[in-house]
């Protein structure tokens, strides 16, 4: 149930804000919130994430789809893992959803955060992109450590 519930708040939370930026600016238009560092532009996306695979959507529409279908199809074996893993993998369910839901509904993502440091300038992105980044590291570090765990275990035996 806790993965289920941060996909819905992931989700819900994307794309409240996603309708913000979009009923709130202008396509391209920029708000400076901390000068040099951070703004809130809105872009439109028809890629995946930094912009990359643009034309591609019935594949990234595809591919979802299949994330979503393989999420549900184990969701009996996700239930009995650690809360750490469910919070990772309700924060990817969440942001997948999330980016879904603009692919289909509008061919393209809304992007709008937009970060600047020392000259360098990231790609904008969203909240859905943020929480698939944030699951799948925190998934990584997680499988990291109890790959490190099994082997002080076997080790140890």
């Amino acid at each position: 149930m806790l993965t289920i519930i941060i996909a819905l708040v992931i989700c819900s939370l994307d794309q409240w804000t996603k309708l913000l930026v979009r009923s709130s600016f202008a396509l391209h238009q920029s708000l400076e919130v901390i000068p040099g560092f951070f703004n809130l532009t809105y872009v439109r996306n028809p890629g995946a994430v930094w912009g990359i695979l643009k034309g591609w959507s019935i594949i990234l529409i595809l591919i979802s789809f299949i994330a979503i279908f393989l999420f549900v199809s184990f969701y009996r074996s996700i239930v009995k893992l650690n809360k750490y893993y469910r919070i990772a993998l309700g924060l990817m369910l969440g942001g997948i959803i999330g980016n879904l839901i603009d692919r289909i509904r509008l061919g393209w993502v809304t992007d709008f955060l937009d970060f600047h440091l020392a000259g360098w300038h990231w790609p904008a992105f969203n909240i859905a992109d943020s929480a698939i980044c944030i699951g799948a590291f925190l998934y990584v570090i997680l499988s990291f450590f109890a790959d490190k765990k099994a082997d002080r275990l076997e080790t140890h035996n």
